[in-house]
């Protein structure tokens, strides 16, 4: 793509928020270079010294102010969710929500909110890989006209502790091995799965990390639920509880294990780089937001209680309701400055959403504030222009590091004559935020509701819930995390676990990892729901990404044609060659290489179409070429074989040649290309 157009589009379309970062925004190109006090700099290669080889001098304030500058670059890591990537965006309302609440944000059809999200993974540091199996989290920030909205979301319906009070200690158990350091970005070692044994409230969200949903194909296509009960409020003061899940228009899909541990060394950024890309290319990753609603008096009527985070709302009974959707439509410019600092946090509401008396957000609420103090450095974080919101604010905060503001008033007290009790507060009825008047009783305890005590029927639907394919995923990453695992007394204990939710499922897993096969059952549940598999998801053609194999002497008019169709069907391209350059048909035609065989690899493309050709190293060449083809058919990814590529695919009895579409001879070549593209993966395939 070319990069000026690339770079103008990146700038389009602006939003509310972009406006006022663009006060915001310095450009340095073509500026004489200056110290932080605009001091014009004549040399930036060299300390002051006494002399060529003199000893350098104190004095040098220039040398001071860079090298000073640069060891406190870094601020502390997020201690979860440390490594991530975002954009910014609009979201846009389908319908009027006034009717469960008086969110502005909600009220009409057709009405945009300026939006910034971060994507990001939980286990590893900021250097992890994008890939690991994991959950993720998306951070919604909308900057409404009543203030900041904060809505956090991971990519699982689930969480894996039903009281705040243990989340140090399963993050402890899932971070790396305090004596070594060690996995990074990954809960294959002894103390998680420990924990997991030993705490079983864990095990519904592990099996879903353990299926294909803990391996996201890309950020743009990744669902994520609110997992906490948050309460919408009306005008006429009605509460109703809700849950909030973000569908991706694209659809739901994920990378299989082998894939997932390849890319991470090949392209750790994978994620990242993936959802800047396809910002800069115009296709605009694009997410439903859906709600999930349920009456007050209606909390006790499900077998599951409304408030405990480690269960779902299954949609078949709770449905999701789309009413609006999020575009992402322009990458960030500083990814410190933006995505480092900003700062997300469940208790920043506007009216009309409100807080249940779900533990697990009961806690976030006091967390993250303090999270940020600490991450940031200061108590003005809010200031910092990303976190900044688009209404003005005004308050009796004066201090504290960093300071931006320059408030002039004499009075920063509340209630004063001197500035006529202002600041000013708000009524309801005008505006102002006032907490829903749930009813609360009970006497001081430390425990938890028994309701919340189930660990195992949800679990055992989600499981019936998965497809064959999906299961046999599920079954190969139990194995790998749980046969990384050293003592085997917690081995043991993880499959005397498993075998509650399913009795073959455990035996197998067990023989894996060389245990005993456990003795007991699974719990006696035979419900399942369509919603929780991914083989129910949309699939479309569009933004996959397909490397075109190809060397010299190729059918111009066939491939030129080809590669056009699969344009119009907004399929990504990756033009891949023995060297950069061009590469030239027998009729003069000549197509521009993107990449290396080197520089790419098999497992970063989503299908692969073979041409062939004649190439200086042709012995070199052909071998490239089998190592793609063996690579994507292993991996049930479409293949597209043009006229000239027949040689590469080798037919036997042990193949079936499943979403492998042949040009020779088949005027219906391209279409079918693009449907088997838009299929994905070919589970039938032998």
């Amino acid at each position: 793509m070319d990069n000026d157009k690339s770079a103008s589009r990146n700038q389009k379309p602006m939003n509310s928020k972009n406006e006022q970062l663009e006060e915001f925004r310095v450009r340095n190109t073509g500026k004489p270079m200056t110290t932080n006090q605009s001091r014009k700099i004549s040399n930036d290669q060299e300390t002051l010294k006494a002399g060529e080889r003199g000893p350098s001098l104190h004095e040098d304030w220039h040398y001071f102010e860079k090298m000073t500058h640069f060891v406190r670059e870094r601020i502390p890591s997020r201690v979860v969710h440390a490594r991530g990537y975002g954009a910014h965006g609009e979201f846009e309302c389908y319908q009027s929500m006034k009717q469960f609440t008086k969110a502005g944000f909600l009220q009409e059809a057709g009405k945009k909110t300026s939006v910034f999200v971060r994507f990001s993974t939980v286990q590893g540091d900021r250097g992890s890989k994008d890939t690991a199996r994991d959950l993720r989290c998306k951070g919604v920030k909308f900057y409404t006209e009543e203030g900041n909205y904060d809505l956090t979301t991971i990519s699982m319906p689930v969480l894996i502790n039903q009281d705040p009070m243990k989340f140090p200690d399963v993050m402890h158990a899932y971070q790396p091995e305090p004596r070594s350091g060690m996995p990074t970005a990954s809960g294959a070692h002894d103390n998680f799965w420990d924990y997991v044994a030993n705490n079983q409230e864990a095990l519904h969200m592990v099996l879903w990390i353990m299926s294909d949903r803990g391996i996201v194909k890309n950020y743009r296509m990744m669902e994520s639920w609110s997992i906490n009960t948050y309460l919408f409020v009306n005008d006429e003061g009605v509460a109703t509880f809700v849950r909030f899940v973000w569908k991706p228009v694209l659809g739901v899909h994920s990378l299989l294990q082998d894939e997932a541990q390849k890319i991470g060394g090949i392209d750790p950024d994978y994620h990242r780089r993936d959802l800047r890309e396809a910002i800069d290319r115009g296709a605009y990753p694009e997410y439903e937001l859906g709600v999930q609603l349920i009456a007050m008096e209606d909390e006790f009527k499900f077998d599951f209680d409304v408030l405990d985070p480690a269960k779902f709302w299954p949609e078949e009974l709770v449905p999701v309701h789309i009413i609006g959707k999020m575009t992402l439509n322009k990458n960030v410019d500083n990814e410190f400055a933006e995505l480092e600092q900003v700062a997300f946090n469940p208790a920043n509401v506007v009216p009309g959403i409100d807080f249940s008396n779900d533990p697990v957000l009961q806690g976030r609420l006091i967390t993250y504030q303090s999270a940020q103090y600490h991450r940031l450095g200061s108590a003005n974080f809010q200031d910092l222009p990303i976190n900044r919101p688009l209404c003005p604010f005004h308050n009796n905060q004066r201090k504290g590091y960093m300071r931006y503001r320059i408030d002039v008033d004499q009075v920063n007290y509340h209630k004063n004559s001197i500035a006529d009790n202002t600041p000013y507060t708000t009524p309801p009825e005008e505006g102002g935020y006032v907490h829903y008047p749930k009813k609360v009783e009970g006497h001081v305890i430390r425990g938890r509701s028994k309701s919340f005590n189930d660990f195992f029927t949800q679990p055992r639907i989600f499981w019936n819930s998965l497809t064959p394919i999906e299961k046999q995923h599920t079954i190969k990453a139990l194995s790998y995390q749980v046969g990384s695992v050293k003592r085997r007394s917690v081995r043991q204990q993880v499959v005397d676990m498993l075998v509650k939710v399913d009795k073959e499922m455990a035996w197998i897993v067990a023989d894996n990892i060389g245990v005993d096969r456990p003795r007991g059952s699974q719990v006696s549940v035979s419900t399942k729901y369509p919603s929780l598999s991914q083989m129910n998801t949309p699939h479309y053609a569009y933004t996959q990404r397909v490397g075109v194999l190809i060397g010299n002497g190729f059918n111009g008019q066939e491939i030129t044609s080809v590669l056009q169709l699969l344009r119009e069907y907004g399929v990504f391209i990756y033009i891949i060659s023995e060297t950069l350059g061009t590469v030239t048909g027998v009729d003069g035609t000549k197509i521009k290489v993107d990449e290396t065989f080197l520089t790419s690899s098999p497992y970063l493309l989503d299908s692969i179409y073979v041409v062939g050709g004649r190439s200086k190293n042709q012995d070199k060449f052909n071998q490239d070429m089998m190592y793609y083809v063996r690579v994507a058919y292993q991996h049930y990814k479409p293949i597209g074989v043009a006229t000239s590529g027949r040689s590469y695919i080798q037919t036997s009895e042990k193949n079936n040649l499943e979403g492998v579409v042949f040009a020779a001879n088949n005027p219906n070549f391209t279409k079918e290309f693009v449907s088997a593209i838009a299929e994905q993966r070919f589970w039938n395939r032998r």
